[in-house]
């Protein structure tokens, strides 16, 4: 019979920034290194298995009904811990990838095609972590940015438009 009464290394962990301190970046530049120390962080702490499957079972399935059912528990809140330390990460790029995204202006790139591809990039990965951008918002964004010489563009494309009725 399974000891649940044992605490299980991962339900110590509060903070995965502090066991993991590599901010994920829009470019994906840190990707590597922070897959890595998340896969040897989630082997330390006996949790491999809810990020990569195993080859094949280790451990014996449990031969009563209670501690299947244990088991079953013990499974969903390590996964549940898991996905929260993931979670916590994508909460923090989220909110670094939106400062990108708010404070991007032209005058940072070298013509308007590199400035909207990153703009339209930056709201994608704010997509990728749960926060999407509104083609409106997206549309905003790139307008507030232009530099002076686009403002008569730029109120040009504000102004709204109407077709008329045939």
């Amino acid at each position: 019979m399974a000891d649940t009464s044992k605490l299980h290394p991962a339900t110590t962990v509060t903070n995965i920034k502090s066991c993991i301190p590599i901010m994920l970046d829009y470019e994906g530049s840190q990707y590597n290194n922070w897959a890595t120390l998340f896969k040897l962080h989630c082997r330390a702490n006996l949790v491999i298995d809810h990020i990569l499957p195993p080859a094949s079972p280790t451990v014996p399935p449990p031969a009563t009904a209670a501690e299947k059912l244990a088991a079953k528990a013990l499974w969903e809140r390590l996964d549940d811990i898991v996905r929260q330390w993931i979670y916590d990460n994508k909460s923090a790029r989220a909110l670094a990838l939106d400062a990108k995204f708010t404070n991007t202006k032209l005058v940072d790139f070298p013509n308007v095609k590199r400035y909207c591809t990153v703009s339209k990039v930056l709201a994608d990965n704010l997509a990728n972590v749960g926060h999407k951008v509104s083609d409106e918002r997206l549309v905003l964004r790139l307008l507030r940015g232009l530099s002076e010489e686009y403002k008569t563009f730029r109120t040009t494309v504000q102004r709204p438009h109407f077709s008329p009725v045939f």
